[in-house]
């Protein structure tokens, strides 16, 4: 099939890439000269395991192109998906100018049967404004379909190539047969294509970045409840995580959750409430829990320090707000940086991955480190805001050499309580027992 994508952000270039790899032949749309100068060079703009392999392979086979020409895309192809960015407005709504501008801008074009599908995350009732939209100044036949991704920074390939379910919005058999051929290899295991209406399929999306995001938020406060009563918050999560009816993941406690998704999708499906007329409380208090959660560390910091922070020096491990992402939206550690250099510590951090992005954020607000090890010289604690694999299992012996203090904040749970006793450092992470060491610090 002949495809486009318009907009080459993280779901619209493995969208794209993965599309390409079975066969198909795509054309990815972006207003960016600069960035589409650089995919047509083969520089993928973006850090995703494995995506790289891909996108290569299917430029060279000459299955994957990039122009900045949307006409030309959309005359070309036989579907077309919308894969624009769609961030929250000021009242919490999901901001919908950049799809319904394309929307508008391609109905003249349409001209034999189209699929246009939402693949951005779009509230209930978008389908039906993209279909005014291009029906304003179209007059050949199209479908606009809704299907929203379910795509993990990290996993993002493995997601698009092995899902665990396809969620297609239609009432147009046309458009029904069609996707099913679109998305058969996918799903030649067996997992399954769920039809539905295009506004419960918009809403599908938005509920299960919600519920997610709820169960983190239970987890943390659960983690919270564990250091008032002495309670161990990765016991608790064996023992409910073993009980097939919660499940295992997205129960480990932290710092809490950040990125492109949950944030905005938990305040964009809240504001779809309070427009019909619903209180969603719970979705609330999970964004207040959230927030709060995110600098909480900070306050264990400043109680440690007795409330003075001036001129400490803290080496921060991880700044992505998950590991194998480079993404830093809604990171915590931004929140944690703003808060401690606000106080008047000194920071120097390490990321594998997103240390450009935050210098294009914050600049000089902080220093950087080329590697782990060189950000804990003479540092009077470690702060580990992101569970990156590189600091699971560090060489302990190399941070007591650089090291002015053997102090491990840890937002990530990633060692061992005993252990870290054991080593002689005192160790303050999430729902757990804060480990004392010998030497109180000051």
């Amino acid at each position: 099939m002949n495809i486009a994508v318009v907009g080459t952000g993280y779901v619209g270039l493995v969208t794209g890439t993965c599309f390409a790899e079975m066969g198909n032949h795509v054309v990815c749309v972006d207003i960016d000269k600069e960035k589409v100068e650089k995919m047509q060079n083969m520089v993928i703009p973006i850090y995703e395991p494995h995506l790289d392999v891909l996108f290569e392979r299917n430029i060279k086979q000459k299955r994957l192109s990039f122009t900045t020409e949307l006409e030309g895309a959309i005359k070309k192809a036989d579907i077309v998906f919308l894969a624009l960015p769609t961030p929250p407005g000021e009242d919490g709504s999901a901001d919908l100018s950049y799809v319904t501008a394309v929307a508008e801008q391609i109905g003249p074009w349409i001209d034999r049967y189209k699929i246009i599908i939402n693949k951005s995350t779009v509230p209930v009732g978008t389908a039906e404004i993209v279909w005014k939209a291009i029906k304003t100044n179209c007059s050949g036949e199209f479908d606009v379909v809704s299907n929203p991704e379910f795509l993990r920074e990290g996993f993002a390939v493995d997601d698009f190539m092995k899902p665990d379910r396809v969620v297609i919005g239609t009432t147009s058999e046309r458009a029904r047969k069609v996707m099913s051929d679109l998305y058969a290899p996918f799903v030649r295991q067996g997992n399954p294509i769920y039809f539905m209406d295009e506004r419960s399929s918009e809403l599908t999306k938005y509920a299960a970045n919600a519920f997610l995001a709820t169960k983190i938020t239970f987890m943390n406060e659960i983690a919270n409840l564990c250091e008032k009563t002495g309670a161990n918050v990765d016991s608790i999560r064996m023992g409910i995580g073993s009980d097939s009816r919660i499940g295992k993941r997205f129960l480990f406690a932290g710092i809490g959750y950040g990125g492109s998704c949950f944030p905005k999708d938990v305040q964009a499906l809240e504001k779809t409430s309070k427009d019909h007329g619903y209180d969603f409380s719970i979705l609330n208090s999970v964004m207040s829990v959230n927030h709060k959660q995110k600098t909480k560390i900070v306050e264990k910091i400043r109680s440690y320090y007795e409330g003075n922070l001036k001129g400490k020096k803290i080496a921060l491990w991880g700044l992505a707000f998950k590991p194998d992402t480079d993404d830093i939206r809604e990171a915590p550690a931004l929140y944690i940086i703003d808060e401690l250099v606000k106080d008047g510590a000194e920071i120097i951090a390490f990321d594998p991955e997103a240390m450009p992005n935050i210098k294009k954020t914050i600049g000089d607000k902080i220093q950087y480190a080329n590697e782990a090890y060189s950000a804990l010289d003479d540092a009077d604690l470690l702060l580990i805001a992101t569970e990156w694999s590189v600091f699971r299992t560090p060489d302990f012996s190399e941070l007591d050499k650089r090291m002015k203090h053997k102090v491990i904040f840890d937002g990530r749970n990633l060692y061992d309580p005993e252990k870290m006793k054991q080593m002689g450092y005192y160790y303050n992470s999430i729902g757990r027992q804060v480990v004392q060491s010998a030497e109180k610090v000051n």
